[in-house]
């Protein structure tokens, strides 16, 4: 019972910070999620991180099944991602809906490996 706990309470503490972020963000750009961009780089940033230090054995496995799990699960936005993919094409804007995948792809796997990296030389 007690994984389900942490991995709750650190959603709940991610999807809370992505929202902000998100209605924070998100109409900056017309075509470009920036919200959701940054709360799935940052996200990954921060799994990275976490990972590392897990790796390292800075952080129990409660605390990796939270920040990770729980706070990182809750934080990142696939579902939001998937969806906004969607709409552009479905409206049409093929070149926003290239760019925006590619970049978030592309940027996201930069940030865990920034994370990662960063872990081992702290």
């Amino acid at each position: 019972m007690k994984p389900l706990v942490l991995v709750f309470l650190g959603g709940g503490l991610g999807s809370t910070l992505r929202f902000l972020i998100s209605k924070t963000f998100n109409n900056y750009f017309h075509y470009f999620f920036l919200g959701t961009f940054l709360s799935n780089v940052i996200g990954c940033f921060l799994f990275g991180l976490f990972i590392g230090l897990s790796f390292k054995g800075h952080l129990t496995d409660q605390q990796t099944l939270i920040l990770t799990t729980g706070f990182c699960g809750g934080f990142t936005t696939f579902s939001a991602f998937a969806f906004e993919k969607y709409e552009l094409l479905n409206t049409g804007a093929l070149l926003h809906f290239a760019f925006y995948l590619a970049s978030s792809i592309i940027a996201g796997v930069l940030a865990v490996a920034l994370g990662v990296w960063l872990a081992k030389v702290i």
